[in-house]
């Protein structure tokens, strides 16, 4: 079938006639007013050969005259990559060699540079991809443009924006003329008669209808072209799904619900990848059998934690409606960043979060589930703190034997898949309310000492002090696993040939065989394989599974040669520029308060005692959650022999009831198939908002004018360690793509404990999320590194290459024009 009437498209010939083509088929399912015309399909482009009968029939059915010739791939108007404006469309084409040669050019675009690079950006399969080419009668408009069903900068979906400019709409498509720009709310009234602009109110009221009908006619956002003909009739020329917008909560009707707002918070753990359903699924298991220990229902769970897209956001609606805590929220969430609380500034001047008591139903927390959690929790916490104050070496032996005594646990074995399944359902338990709860105390002692200490100094502190006495601290897990890897890489030297040489993940592979020499890796991963990048998600690989990560950092610790730029250096250096910051501090203090001075110093000295624990909670729950993914791929492994998973890392798309359900004979591979497609989709997504309206608004992405002040070449950001350092930028997605010199300026989307292997080589570091206590900065500051943390959209506005000088300090970056010799940077 070459050659197709457009309202004969349906749904399932989308192979055949390409995106747009069936998105013009569903708006004249709809009934939708769209120009006649029809479409040449995929079989013709896979032959080759234009089949010229058929399609100049067809144009003469058209009448003859003007048409639009437009590129149609199998690759198009889908819904995870829309490819605007990526391939041809050639308009006003009249007469039929013109129409040939219009078609041909279609058929090429498929291969032009910006449709290959826009391909591979989107990870897209190639081998299959095929172009048809949709052919209508030409509308002669008087106003043409684009609309969005929702913002599509907000992601507000109460509001449609419409672009429009007076005749043809390329000049809206291609950017190449200013239009006039309207935003329609969802609710109120639309604006009054202007005396610009080529659109009438009534012309507006028209578009949002038209709009809103085809957004449920087609299931989501849509962004949609449009044209108005002399008589002012209103066209349809095309309609796809809005990619870029993050997705609403679930189960959330905009428009109809009672607004709420979301705070994401999985990036404190490192998780700006999506999480997988199975990593969800085990993390509210483990937070519900932990609430149920002190009487909290499980629906708090439910309501509270909310997966969105993958990421793991919390309801901070019962806050912000607070009439006690509205006020404060900002000054709550200022550990997440400076761009955080503005956002939350913005939704507190908005009415619909005013602050107003919550039905007894509704509330989160009731009086007396948060009496009992405070009960559990606070005393032992407050005495604990107290005794580590009192005895720092006490308290972190104390510590450390809780590590020990979750190491020495015991595995099982369960006789059959569910058990296997039920088992590791609740394998964190013992450990969440025993042994990481009692490694707690001598962190907030640590915190309480520091914080009390800038309290006592305040008036003396210049930015960036408090944290200066807080590098190089010891007794930190963390710390000593990349020291550790350092010794190991002193022992691999004489196979530096062979390992800076050859690809990381080719590396691995040969040490997964036994193909490479041992110089120490294979203890170092008994030790630290259940480590890795997003390491709280279970469904998350630990480099025991793949080393990949690991043998690029061992890539990086390679090119060091310089003696003084070797990590134990660097660290040591680290400690005894903190020990002069501290004495600096105090000194300067006992001038004018000798008192206060001597009371500091002795709570920053205590703080750097106890403060290095700030990893070890974590570090020992990995332990239990590693065997939970044993267990689970195991289980896996089981359901794929029964030929009810295709591979056993499947299990990790499924829910701990799902996978239940699978152990008892339910097939649920088609769900593992479309998990899989969203999770990838998801994970190509390079922007996460910090903030989310059940709307869908980014209150984050909103206008702000704070950072007009620095100027363009200035990036402002939250101060997270101090030190000064100029460096050329490497943008790096995940650690086992790293590819680092000395003294480069990492630039990440968000790190955790496996991203720190690179850090001991590293003159600055920039994350676009994070919080000053969150595992990256607390790793950063230990080693001396400057780091700014939570920089908007910094891996995109930076560019691979650039130098850029980091002030940990002031939070401040700024882009330099030429580079610096790598052995000055500074510090």
């Amino acid at each position: 079938m070459d050659v197709i009437d457009l309202a004969h498209i349906t749904p399932e010939m989308t192979q055949l006639v390409g995106g747009k083509a069936a998105g013009l088929g569903a708006l004249i399912s709809a009934g939708e007013r769209v120009p006649d015309g029809f479409c040449l399909s995929t079989e013709a482009y896979r032959s080759g050969t234009i089949p010229r009968r058929a399609v100049l029939t067809a144009y003469e059915h058209l009448g003859g005259g003007p048409v639009a010739v437009r590129s149609s791939a199998t690759a198009e108007d889908l819904p995870g990559a829309s490819f605007a404006g990526q391939q041809d469309t050639v308009l006003d084409v009249a007469g039929e060699d013109a129409l040939l040669e219009a078609i041909r050019q279609c058929w090429d675009s498929v291969h032009s540079p910006r449709a290959v690079a826009y391909r591979a950006g989107q990870g897209l399969e190639t081998d299959d991809l095929a172009m048809a080419v949709v052919v209508q009668r030409m509308i002669t408009p008087t106003a043409a443009g684009v609309m969005f069903t929702a913002n599509p900068m907000t992601g507000t979906r109460t509001e449609t924006v419409i672009d429009a400019v007076p005749g043809l709409g390329t000049g809206v498509v291609d950017g190449a003329m200013d239009t006039d720009h309207y935003v329609l709310p969802g609710h109120g009234p639309l604006p009054g008669p202007q005396d610009h602009g080529c659109l009438s109110p009534e012309q507006l009221r028209e578009l949002q209808q038209a709009g809103q009908r085809v957004q449920r006619a087609l299931g989501g956002p849509q962004d949609i072209e449009f044209a108005y003909d002399a008589a002012g009739t209103l066209w349809l020329l095309q309609s796809r799904a809005v990619t870029t917008l993050f997705p609403l909560p679930p189960g959330t009707d905009p428009v109809q619900d009672d607004p709420r707002i979301y705070l994401e918070v999985g990036h404190m753990q490192g998780l700006r990848r999506p999480v997988t359903p199975m990593g969800v699924s085990v993390l509210r298991e483990t937070t519900r059998r932990w609430l149920q220990i002190i009487g909290v229902d499980d629906a708090v769970v439910d309501s509270f934690l909310v997966d969105i897209g993958g990421r793991l956001f919390v309801d901070l609606t019962g806050f912000v409606r607070s009439p006690r805590l509205h006020s404060r929220v900002p000054e709550m969430v200022q550990v997440y960043g400076p761009a955080v609380a503005r956002g939350v500034r913005r939704v507190l001047d908005d009415p619909r979060y005013a602050p107003r008591p919550a039905p007894p139903g509704q509330r989160t927390f009731s009086p007396g589930a948060t009496a009992r959690l405070l009960l559990t929790v606070v005393p032992a916490s407050l005495l604990g703190a107290l005794r580590a104050l009192a005895r720092p070496a006490a308290a972190r032996e104390r510590a450390f034997h809780e590590l020990e005594q979750v190491r020495r646990q015991p595995r099982t074995e369960p006789a059959d898949t569910a058990s296997r399944i039920r088992c590791a359902a609740g394998l964190q338990d013992a450990t969440m309310t025993g042994p990481m709860m009692r490694s707690l105390p001598p962190l907030w002692a640590a915190l309480i000492a520091q914080g009390v200490a800038g309290w006592l100094l305040d008036a003396l502190l210049q930015p960036g002090e408090l944290n200066a006495t807080l590098r190089g601290m010891p007794h930190n897990v963390t710390t000593q696993m990349d020291l550790e890897l350092w010794s190991v890489t002193e022992a691999a030297r004489p196979h530096r040939a062979l390992l800076a040489g050859t690809a990381p993940e080719e590396l691995a592979g040969r040490f997964s065989r036994g193909e490479l020499p041992e110089f120490g890796l294979t203890p170092f991963l008994e030790e630290y394989g259940i480590r890795g990048s997003a390491e709280i998600d279970v469904g998350s690989p630990r480099w025991a599974d793949d080393s990949t990560p690991v043998f690029a950092a061992l890539s990086g610790y390679l090119q060091v040669t310089d003696p003084d730029q070797a990590p134990p250096a660097r660290f040591a250096r680290a400690a005894v520029e903190a020990e002069a910051a501290l004495t600096d501090l105090v000194d300067r203090a006992k001038r004018t308060r000798p008192l206060r001075a001597r009371l500091a110093g002795s709570l920053l000295r205590r703080s750097r005692e106890l403060a290095g624990l700030r990893e070890l909670p974590k570090f020992l729950w990995l332990t239990p959650l590693a065997e939970v993914r044993r267990q689970l791929l195991t289980a896996g492994a089981e359901l794929t022999e029964r030929g009810l998973l295709e591979r056993s890392e499947d299990i990790m798309f499924l829910t701990l009831d799902e996978a239940l359900d699978a152990s008892h004979g339910a097939d649920l591979r088609a769900v593992v198939t479309g998990r899989r497609r969203e999770h990838d989709r998801e994970a190509r997504r390079r922007q996460i908002p910090g903030l989310l309206l059940s709307d869908g608004t980014n209150p984050q992405a909103l206008p702000d004018d704070t950072a007009a002040e620095y100027g363009p070449d200035v990036l402002v950001g939250q101060p997270a360690a101090t030190g000064v350092a100029t460096g050329p930028v490497r943008i790096v997605h995940q650690p086992s793509e790293a590819r680092l010199q000395p003294g480069d300026i990492l630039v990440a989307p968000t790190t955790d404990p496996g991203w720190t292997p690179l850090f001991l080589t590293l003159g600055g570091l920039i994350t676009e999320t994070g919080s000053t206590i969150a595992h990256g900065p607390t790793v950063a500051r230990e080693y001396g590194i400057p780091a700014v943390i939570c920089v908007p959209d910094a891996t995109t506005r930076l560019t691979e290459g650039q130098v850029v000088t980091v002030d940990g300090a002031t939070g401040l970056i700024r882009v330099q024009d030429t580079a610096p010799d790598r052995n000055t940077v500074r510090r």
